[in-house]
């Protein structure tokens, strides 16, 4: 077991409440129980002593390892090729009624021979609460019960499987010969909760083949039928994955404090959801025809701003808890080394109280998407909508901190400005096809004042195209969004100028760099990768721009910068490693963007 593994050297699997990361070499390394924002069970990817991990490998020399998905599922398969045998790992989370909100959770891993004979090796080593808290061992033979605070655990085997007891944690050693089978089920839920039942072989294939099939029922509902089918497929299920079931909120990412500079600081937690975020990964659900995620969505976003209860005192806030509470506060771990050394490890995100105006027109877009989920609001849903962009009038005109959460002080942020505009565009348009009260003439007013405001002070003659922010001349890739949501025409001049701007400055190899740090200093230390998000909005602004055989080439160069099972993680780095926190729905979301932009263009080409 590596000490720490390449971040991108994980599969996902979960339950749609919560997900956990498994290694090519077989290790669970994250999972949180029991959501995606609860603390750790299993922590070892920040800090491989105190972490935890859940490890079922190989033994022995010259052992080549695979991993793969079951074709268009969440089952994960680790393959080990030794000189005596052929084994695997299978790794799932049975999704069993995931819109009901539940403490017990359950990760399956069989063990499998396919050919000769395997000497694998177990150990299960949980770490509590981020491995700040201890646990108590009982163990029987074929069950361990590790007993935290206010959780317990409870490993049950089936096979020729005898746990062993090592401190607090159990080892096994398990031979088998071809064809034969073991597991090991790992059952989290409230401690003092009824033990599980014991896992036998008929529960197991059950369990199998009903995740299985779950995925594959999931799946057929997608309308896509483009050229990259499977990457889009697995880009769908990771954003499936990443959402909670019970409220339909999806979160960034399944993780916390992987760094986007390895010994860097920027290590931030993404198991929340950002308003921004979740909007556009509904979206590109609702794009491939999945809509009952964008109704989920929509009713959690639709619950926030009836409720009201930000930390800001804003309409809503740029992200919350899952469960709609606004309060995540920040604090460090400081017993834990970090991925490689990268401290600080953060829980919380004290993002959760900036200013950043542009998430009211992701929000919008979100409550509006279709014609059937603006008729299904009703008249109270309008009321709402309408509320936020009477507000949005008034305070539309102010500094913030910006899509990239700098924490170097506010400043007029165009790409801000430019999803104001969207926003009030979105709303005057709904309003004179639904013939809705509004105030229109107020709506229009602002709307056409930040058009211009834009033009103006987010321009610049020297640079020749938009710029970050007022008054500066730092390229933001951000912008790339600017045809995507109606600003301007992909084929305006300024837009153009715009696009090579950006391509001389901000792209290598086709690879997107956010903003150039050095030049718009953001208050952090440090530098950072590429940004995979922008570099898909990249494929779809050429694609959209008429440069089409130049986004065919960017799109099909950046999905070789996926990892071994088709996911990626927020960046590139420098040798093309996977950083930042995995897997990231950003990344997923945009890639199914792309996809959609270039297969449209392509298909206008060919005729």
């Amino acid at each position: 077991m590596r000490r720490y593994p390449p971040i991108g050297d994980h599969g996902l699997v979960g339950d749609l409440q919560t997900a956990a990361l498994v290694s090519s070499e077989g290790v669970v390394d994250w999972f949180c129980a029991p959501r995606f924002d609860s603390p750790s069970l299993f922590a070892a990817l920040l800090d491989h002593d105190r972490g935890g991990h859940f490890v079922i490998s190989v033994e022995g020399e010259d052992v080549t390892t695979r991993q793969l998905y079951l074709a268009d599922t969440a089952v994960l398969i680790t393959r080990f090729l030794t000189p005596d045998g052929v084994g695997e790992v299978v790794d799932f989370m049975p999704v069993e009624r995931p819109e009901t909100a539940t403490d017990r959770h359950r990760l399956v891993r069989i063990m499998r021979v396919t050919r000769g004979r395997v000497r694998f090796g177990l150990a299960c080593r949980p770490r509590f609460d981020y491995g700040r808290a201890g646990h108590r061992l009982d163990l029987l033979p074929d069950t361990a019960h590790f007993a935290g605070p206010g959780t317990d655990a409870f490993l049950r085997t089936v096979g020729p499987v005898t746990l062993e007891r090592d401190g607090s944690d159990v080892t096994a050693v398990i031979e088998l010969g071809h064809g034969q089978r073991a597991a090991a089920v790992l059952t989290v839920c409230a401690a003092g909760a009824e033990a599980p039942a014991p896992p036998t072989p008929e529960s197991l294939r059950s369990d199998f083949d009903g995740t299985r099939g779950f995925w594959y029922r999931w799946l057929r509902r997608s309308r896509y039928g483009g050229r990259w089918q499977d990457v889009v497929n697995r880009a769908a299920i990771t954003l499936k994955l990443l959402t909670y079931a019970p409220t339909g909120a999806p979160v960034a990412a399944a993780t916390t404090a992987l760094p986007e500079q390895v010994g860097g600081e920027r290590n931030w937690d993404y198991r929340y959801t950002w308003v921004r975020d979740a909007s556009l990964s509904m979206q590109a659900l609702l794009g491939l025809g999945f809509v009952d995620e964008a109704y989920a969505f929509r009713r959690w976003l639709g619950e926030r701003l009836r409720n009201g209860g930000t930390v800001t005192g804003e309409p809503l806030q740029i992200m919350y808890r899952i469960d709609g509470d606004p309060h995540l506060a920040e604090e460090t771990l400081d017993h834990l080394e970090g991925y490689r050394g990268s401290a600080p490890v953060r829980i919380g995100n004290g993002a959760a109280g900036q200013l950043q105006l542009d998430i009211y027109g992701e929000a919008v877009h979100a409550l509006t998407s279709t014609d059937d989920l603006v008729q299904m609001a009703g008249h109270d849903g309008w009321l709402d909508i309408a509320g936020v962009l009477d507000w949005l009038t008034r305070h539309w005109d102010r500094p913030d901190e910006g899509i990239w959460e700098t924490r170097g002080g506010r400043q007029d942020f165009t790409f801000s400005r430019l999803m104001c505009w969207a926003a009030f565009e979105r709303g005057i348009r709904l309003a004179q096809d639904y013939a809705r009260p509004a105030d229109v003439a107020g709506w229009t007013t602002a709307r056409d004042t930040v058009l211009n405001q834009v033009m103006s002070r987010g321009w610049s003659d020297r640079r020749k195209a938009f710029v970050q922010h007022y008054g500066g001349e730092v390229l933001d890739a951000s912008l790339l969004l600017m045809p995507a949501v109606g600003f301007v025409s992909p084929r305006d001049p300024r837009w153009l100028s715009t696009l090579d701007a950006m391509e001389e400055e901000l792209v290598a190899d086709s690879l997107v760099y956010r903003y150039d740090p050095a030049a718009s200093p953001d208050g952090l230390r440090g530098s950072e990768g590429t940004f995979s998000l922008c570099s898909f909005l990249y494929v779809d602004a050429l694609a959209r721009s008429g440069r089409v055989d130049l986004a065919r080439y960017a799109f099909d160069k950046m999905l070789t910068y996926s990892n071994h099972v088709g996911l990626f993680a927020e960046e590139v780095g420098p040798t093309g490693d996977q950083l930042g926190n995995f897997p990231q729905a950003f990344t997923h979301l945009a890639l199914i963007g792309a996809a959609l932009a270039l297969d449209e263009e392509l298909n206008r080409a060919e005729r």
